[in-house]
């Protein structure tokens, strides 16, 4: 991986580029001494927008695995080396406990990988980021690596969630944030709550639900999404973005990286925008 190339389709002109570190240094989202936080997302979907499917083999929604590649993985980890908090939501932390993905709410400490702790050691950021785990039901197990890995755990709901649900997070000595009016968790509340609290670069590990409140609350700085050469169909599935519709929003690209051939045998795109809200 460490000699992989990618051909920069953009900013022009087109050039070879090494893909280990581009998101790290050349397109990363990380900026520092900032007042207001910086908000990165990263998908990985098809061409035809599929970010999740239903199988005959396996009627629940979950991310193909044609879709994985090792670089795309890199790239990822590279995103989420940079940040100093991470969001995440209780479908994930049950889809976690029962083996159905993967732990992605630390770095691995793998020889590939050790580049990057050395690079938030060099920032002095802490070994792995903090995490919210956004739900509206508030029901779902916590992850034994996230004690073990030292990282400090927020639960966010909306405030018409479940009071005893609340104290029952309180009780385990996490902090419930109370971010929206009604039971879903909205953006712009829980970005302030975690700016007071001196995040300043947070990024989503969560699904299209969040994806919409932090568009639809101007929240969302940079938005990464890999392109997987393939079509996958499917009768259930899940795109982007689920809510209603967005009218304020455009994205002006930042980059756009080719990988003629991926470890999966699909080409794919690596794209990255800058979210412009009109006013």
């Amino acid at each position: 991986m460490s000699t992989k190339q990618l051909l920069r389709l953009f900013p022009q002109p087109p050039a070879a580029c090494a893909l280990q570190n581009v998101y790290l240094q050349q397109f990363g989202w990380r900026e520092s001494g900032q007042k207001k936080p910086v908000v990165a997302a990263n998908f990985v979907t098809s061409l035809d927008g599929r970010i999740a499917a239903t199988t005959r083999t396996n009627p629940e929604l979950h991310l193909p695995e044609s879709l994985t590649s090792g670089e795309d993985f890199r790239l990822f980890l590279e995103l989420h080396a940079q940040a100093d908090c991470l969001i995440t939501h209780g479908k994930y932390m049950r889809s976690l406990a029962s083996s159905e993905l993967g732990n992605i709410l630390q770095l691995p400490h793998t020889p590939e990988y050790e580049d990057l702790h050395a690079w938030r050691r060099q920032q002095g950021l802490s070994e792995h980021p903090d995490v919210v785990i956004a739900s509206s039901s508030l029901e779902f197990p916590l992850h034994p690596s996230l004690k073990e890995s030292g990282q400090k755990v927020y639960v966010a709901a909306g405030q018409a969630t479940d009071p005893d649900l609340h104290r029952h997070w309180q009780a385990q000595g996490l902090e419930v944030l109370l971010a929206g009016k009604s039971s879903m968790v909205q953006g712009k509340p829980l970005i302030d709550a975690l700016a007071r609290r001196g995040y300043r670069n947070i990024y989503l590990i969560a699904g299209p639900r969040m994806l919409h409140t932090m568009l639809e609350d101007r929240q969302l700085d940079t938005l990464y999404i890999s392109i997987s050469h393939q079509v996958l169909g499917g009768q259930t599935f899940r795109t982007l973005l689920e809510g209603e519709t967005l009218a304020h929003c455009r994205l002006q690209l930042s980059s756009l990286l080719l990988d003629e051939v991926s470890d999966n045998g699909c080409g794919q795109f690596f794209v990255s925008y800058e979210c412009i809200y009109d006013t």
